[in-house]
């Protein structure tokens, strides 16, 4: 427990006090956000504010989690959690090759879409393939070909082939959900503080009922290294807090396709090796509306041929357009991510207690 509360500590006061010098460093190097004139018009005032901060929440949380197993050396570190962190860097790596272009070619576009896709594609496939390898003295690997909700569902077992699509299309869609939540200032990073939080319980609650166990009960988890993706959770989740205190509005600093990106892919590594797949929308139901919002605008779109359903998709910008400030806007979310993730919470814990009965 100690070793998961210093990785959240560490990964907490490594973007608190870390952010401040890649301010300093972007700012001198004129690494700053291009605007889209086709956005919301109180956006043009954000021009040149400093983007890529997300290379600083990777390396807080690579850092919080090295050193916590330095300081507390009795288990060497899981399968389960270098394949999280592994696609959380690999897909904030093609964020940040995104923003460089960006910057560098002073517009709104990154990298071309083919080539975006294909790059998150390929991680994605990388770390489904090696997620079914590496099992551990009890055969249990850190994916199952079984889909999930609150833990694998007996009747959903997947071919290998089908899992690795599974797995795939959830970490596209939790990538992208991230990247479309990351409008204003401060709502992606809040919303994921949250959700890494949740998961820090379900991970712990996954220990202590572990099926490892001697006395393991009925409703025990099968799930491989329960504690330490909590230290991976906890890592990202004091991350995202102490980036707050720099991106919270007025944002001194974005964290960009680098952040977001890198945030989407830990969302979909902790549902997948944690067995709770289908949770997941439930405890991150804050990025599955926003993204809802997306689809079915582009939807209507089509069907009415040129009518539209909000004034502007993403949905934090159709309140944007309504005349909501930007704070409002941001703390209301939040507080349907916090709601959001209590009923997950709520959901995960009253299966284990009605199944014990």
């Amino acid at each position: 427990m100690r070793s998961i509360l210093v990785a959240g500590a560490i990964g907490m006061l490594g973007t608190l006090l870390g952010t401040r010098y890649a301010i300093r460093f972007l700012v001198s190097r004129g690494y700053g956000q291009f605007i889209r004139d086709d956005g919301p018009t109180s956006h043009h005032t954000k021009r040149g504010t400093p983007t890529m901060g997300g290379i600083v929440i990777i390396l807080s949380v690579l850092l919080a989690y090295a050193v916590a197993h330095l300081i507390y050396p009795s288990a060497p570190p899981s399968a389960s959690s270098l394949l999280a962190l592994g696609l959380f860097t690999g897909l904030g790596l093609v964020g940040l090759a995104d923003d460089w272009i960006k910057i560098s070619k002073a517009r709104s576009l990154g990298l071309h879409a083919w080539a975006k896709f294909s790059l998150q594609t390929l991680i994605a496939v990388a770390f489904a393939i090696l997620s079914f390898q590496f099992p551990d003295a009890r055969g249990l690997t850190p994916a199952s070909q079984y889909i999930s909700f609150l833990r694998d569902l007996p009747w959903a077992w997947l071919p290998a082939w089908a899992a690795v699509i599974w797995i795939v299309f959830l970490v596209a869609s939790w990538s992208n959900a991230a990247n479309l939540t990351d409008g204003l200032d401060g709502l992606a990073t809040g919303a994921a503080a949250m959700v890494f939080a949740t998961y820090a319980f379900v991970n712990i609650w996954q220990y202590n009922q572990s099926c490892s166990w001697a006395d393991a009960g009925p409703q025990c988890y099968e799930v491989r290294n329960p504690h330490d993706l909590a230290l991976v959770s906890l890592a990202l989740a004091g991350a995202c807090f102490g980036f707050l205190w720099w991106n919270a509005s007025p944002a001194k600093i974005f964290m960009g396709d680098t952040g977001s990106l890198a945030i989407g892919g830990a969302l979909a590594a902790m549902s997948v090796l944690t067995r709770t797949e289908l949770l997941m929308p439930v405890i991150a139901g804050l990025f599955v509306i926003i993204t809802a919002s997306v689809v079915l605008q582009v939807g209507w779109f089509k069907l009415s041929k040129g009518k539209r359903l909000f004034k502007m998709a993403p949905l934090q910008h159709h309140f944007e357009l309504l005349g909501w400030a930007e704070i409002t806007i941001t703390i209301r979310f939040w507080i349907i991510c916090g709601l959001c993730a209590a009923t997950g919470l709520g959901i995960f814990y009253a299966e284990w207690v009605v199944g014990g009965q």
